[in-house]
């Protein structure tokens, strides 16, 4: 399996780097980090001031990709879907394209001060759900597994960036 990591606009080095060196232990996968993309501007919604999320992955469809790969963009823009305020991230599994959103993610978007480490922790749980759903695996009612669905960033800081026994056997 191939994966590749594409950065959407200017995303840090180091949280690329951090995900292209965690990402092979979890999957045991290739990792190719992509050329930077633009970020679509029809993805931006005024009104919300936010990206949406299914839009960005649409215009993802045509990005020239390695056959059977699967393509993780990151991006440092607020995403929404209709139905939510916001979203880390979301997947389209039918065309093997997931985006996460990394500005959420960071400690001083709450005010607080920032902690590089928990930050970094929060990338790749969100990376490794994202991926997840692109192998089929749905949401787990297990909060510690990564598949677990984060409503909130407690959400994600209570769960593993690993997949439960059960969401590891169904990727078997």
């Amino acid at each position: 399996m191939m994966i590749e990591i594409m950065p959407l606009g200017e995303v840090e080095n180091q949280v690329l780097e951090y995900l292209m060196g965690n990402l092979p232990a979890v999957f045991g996968a290739q990792l190719l980090r992509a050329e930077t993309v633009a970020i679509p501007e029809k993805a931006f919604n005024f009104s919300r001031n936010q990206y949406h999320a299914s839009v960005i992955i649409q215009s993802l469809f045509e990005a020239k990709r390695p056959p059977g790969s699967l393509t993780l963009a990151v991006i440092d823009k607020d995403l929404y879907v209709p139905e939510l305020n916001f979203v880390f991230g979301q997947a389209d599994r039918l065309h093997n394209i997931g985006v996460i959103s990394i500005t959420r993610l960071r400690q001083s978007y709450y005010g607080l001060p920032e902690d590089e480490n928990i930050f970094l922790r929060r990338v790749l749980k969100e990376a490794v759900h994202e991926l997840g759903h692109l192998l089929n695996l749905g949401h787990c009612p297990n909060p510690r597994c990564v598949m677990h669905f984060s409503n909130s960033l407690r959400d994600t800081d209570r769960k593993d960036s690993r997949f439960c026994g059960l969401c590891q056997k169904r990727l078997s």
